[in-house]
């Protein structure tokens, strides 16, 4: 006879909440859908300055401290990668290459947490041997963090 494994969920227990997803991730997704609807529709030739204006209002919603944050992360990005094209990701500030997010800001009120994010995606080239950070915690941009980012972006795209 075959040993059948008892479960370990008490009889009583009950999930409190059948969401799986935070509202905040949930309309992150939304976000998401939306975007890639909008661009499938786009131009090329249309797509830096839809994507340009995207990022810039979506700059504008975010609280203050995290709107001056993003402003110069993407003053950043632009100036060290001007061949980045702005787009929004997941509702978040992002420039592409090749149609391929390369790296975003995630502001720390997108998802309620304690520090904003600077990450890359799989298609930026900042291998550094066998291992390497693709995000980085920010509670604030020094002049020393804002080099380390430019170099960053750069190698991301070469």
């Amino acid at each position: 006879m075959a040993h059948v494994k008892s479960t370990t969920k008490r009889p009583g227990a009950r999930r409190s909440s059948t969401n799986v997803w935070t509202e905040e991730e949930r309309a992150a997704m939304q976000e998401s859908a939306r975007e890639r609807k909008a661009a499938s529709r786009r131009s090329p030739d249309e797509e830096r300055a839809e994507g340009l204006r995207d990022v810039l209002a979506k700059i504008a919603e975010m609280p203050e401290h995290d709107r001056v944050m993003a402003e110069r992360i993407h003053a950043l990005v632009t100036a060290a990668a001007p061949s980045l094209v702005p787009r929004t990701y997941y509702g978040m500030p992002a420039y592409a290459k090749d149609g391929k997010v390369i790296c975003f800001f995630q502001a720390k009120s997108k998802f309620k947490v304690r520090y904003s994010t600077f990450g890359f995606q799989p298609d930026a080239r900042i291998d550094d041997g066998a291992m390497w950070p693709v995000a980085f915690a920010l509670t604030a941009l020094t002049p020393a963090d804002e080099k380390k980012i430019a170099a960053l972006v750069k190698k991301a795209v070469s």
